[in-house]
């Protein structure tokens, strides 16, 4: 369980800070001994334990069913089983504690069945389940008040059949025709008011597969997907094979996809098996992770030559490249080069930007030019890239390279080789950039970069504190696909994506690389320019008053919350008004 009971139990204490009497314990001894209490008693003193404890309450659930289980090892009469339906019957009346307490006690019985070194006897078990099974009566009835999970974890707990049902009909006076015609009536009652899981668990319970063909259409048109794939995989492999088919039909390919592989039904649905992984690398394309479709692909000829096609569209042309090289699809580029002109013309480039520079620095001397430089721009544009990491539970890759510039002249910062060369440098140096009071360094969700900088190169003084700081995300009331978006909006061509989760850590970066890194950083400054230069007002791309959201001083990055305070910064950011010469 990973907890002592007895040593949590006693935060189970009748406190009363203001009474002049001393905190009292409740005797733990009050649950020693239930051969003469009643369901009604042992209630109540289990709600005076959950009242007055002061645990948390996940710990207070874990240490009230290890009280439960103990009480039910002390033989209640006439029998735990039968001991715990009267429970049942009687927690309606503690109100809102009813439905949790009856958690507690049917999981708690549960677990007393699978660890008492004897099985309960056949007669408390049989006079459980009639009362059980009359119960249900009474919670479809309406006259006992318990929500339908507890109903269905009473039928299970207490394996209440069809006979059972019969058996309590007759008791009550029901003269309906038998259990299956009750049960198909209340079912029914169930599907109309559309609570299909608990339709579904009874139907499953008692055996029943009466609703017909329109049942599992009627799920999906409510997108009660996880209702649906449970009847289905009860139903068996026909029912399963209407409901990919359903799926298909709604364009809903991963939802079919994993009803296919879940159940082996990929010899049944070829193409659409096809379709849905051709779906799948779409998607992980449209996300920039190449390397996890290519994984995806899994050797598959159909499906490389698929992803190569995607990699054209989206214009990478070293990854059209490298998989071809990879797989021996050489000839395949040829056939799309028509279509390759027409992608270089849908995104923004650096020559549109007039960008004249781009600088690699990765030594010292290159680093200390970079620095004087930037130290007299009054405006500068910021960004990290990293190489991703797809192992689940791995730590993130440190920050590789970090874009400093203006709207004409970009630095590219090996980060990783001036760390590893000239840390004291490299501390020194970004500390008088990005510590500067004078230079507004401009982000886009920088909150991301900043946190990662820090845990990459936690040593390092310069990424412990940060001055004057605008995220032109937080500038935009409805920020939406993300920098491309915005830069599609303001400046009518959006950003080429595709290498966001390339190998940032290879030497040296291809081109294209060092292109689209510096794009994020030059765009950021032509952003800021339009924001500046035209004061909000009512348009379908609403800003806010940019100079509110300078965050003038941030110390400990780590700490942030996942929006940083912005400090109105009026003196400072009157100096940024007229455009800078840089």
């Amino acid at each position: 369980m990973g907890f002592d009971p007895e040593e949590a139990v006693s935060g189970f204490r009748d406190e009363e800070p203001d009474s002049p009497e001393p905190a009292r314990a409740l005797c733990l001894h009050a649950f020693s001994d239930l051969t003469h209490v009643s369901p009604v008693v042992f209630l109540y003193l289990l709600k005076q334990c959950y009242i007055h404890g002061s645990c948390k309450a996940t710990k207070k659930f874990q240490v009230l069913q290890h009280r439960v289980h103990q009480v039910l090892a002390n033989k209640p009469q006439p029998g735990p089983a039968t001991f715990i339906v009267h429970c049942l019957y009687v927690l309606p009346m503690f109100g809102i504690y009813g439905d949790g307490f009856s958690h507690l006690v049917i999981s708690s019985l549960r677990r007393y069945f699978k660890t008492a070194p004897a099985p309960a006897s056949q007669e408390d078990v049989s006079s459980a389940r009639r009362l059980a099974a009359r119960l249900f009566l009474a919670i479809v009835g309406g006259s006992v008040a318990y929500d339908e999970k507890v109903m269905v974890h009473t039928l299970k707990l207490f394996d209440v059949g069809l006979t059972s049902i019969d058996e309590a009909l007759s008791l009550e006076g029901f003269a309906c025709g038998g259990g299956s015609v009750f049960l198909e009536e209340y079912i029914s009652s169930l599907i109309k008011s559309k609570c299909f899981m608990t339709a579904v668990s009874l139907l499953e319970h008692f055996s029943l597969s009466f609703p017909g063909g329109t049942f599992l259409q009627e799920m999906v048109d409510d997108k009660d997907f996880q209702a649906a794939e449970r009847w289905a995989t009860f139903m068996g492999k026909p029912s399963l094979c209407v409901l990919v088919q359903e799926y298909a039909s709604r364009n809903m390919l991963k939802q079919a996809y994993n009803v296919i592989k879940k159940n082996n039904l990929q010899h049944d649905f070829p193409d659409l098996c096809h379709k849905c992984k051709e779906s799948a690398l779409k998607d992980l394309a449209e996300k920039a992770c190449w390397d996890v479709a290519e994984i995806k692909a899994q050797g598959d000829r159909q499906l490389l030559e698929y992803l190569v096609y995607l990699a054209m569209e989206a214009g990478y042309i070293e990854k059209v490249d490298e998989l071809c090289d990879r797989y021996s699809l050489q000839g395949l580029p040829k056939a799309q080069e028509a279509e390759l002109g027409f992608v270089d013309k849908c995104f923004l480039h650096l020559k549109d930007l007039a960008v004249e520079d781009v600088v690699w620095v990765d030594e010292v001397n290159g680093l200390r030019k970079a620095t004087s430089f930037l130290e007299g721009c009054r405006v500068v544009g910021l960004d990290c890239e990293w190489k991703p990491n797809y192992t689940k539970g791995s730590k993130p890759n440190k920050v590789s390279i970090m874009q400093i510039g203006t709207d004409s002249k970009i630095f590219i910062l090996d980060l990783i080789k001036l760390y590893n060369d000239a840390s004291e440098v490299l501390d020194s140096c970004l500390s008088q950039i990005l510590q500067s009071f004078k230079t507004l360094k401009l982000g886009y969700n920088f909150q991301c970069d900043i946190k990662q900088l820090a845990l990459s190169y936690g040593d390092l003084e310069c990424f412990k504190r940060y001055d004057m700081l605008l995220d032109i995300q937080n500038v935009f009331k409805e920020p939406c696909g993300g920098l491309s978006g915005l830069t599609k909006k303001i400046l009518g061509v959006g950003l080429n994506k595709t290498r966001r989760n390339s190998d940032w850590e290879q030497r040296p970066l291809t081109q294209n690389q060092l292109e689209y890194a510096a794009l994020d950083a030059a765009v950021l400054i032509h952003i800021f320019r339009n924001v500046r230069d035209h004061p909000p007002h009512d348009s379908s791309l609403e800003t806010v008053q940019w100079k509110s959201h300078i965050v003038s001083h941030m110390d400990h990055p780590k700490k942030l919350k996942k929006k940083p305070k912005c400090h109105s910064t009026e003196t400072s950011a009157s100096t940024f008004n007229k455009p800078s010469g840089n």
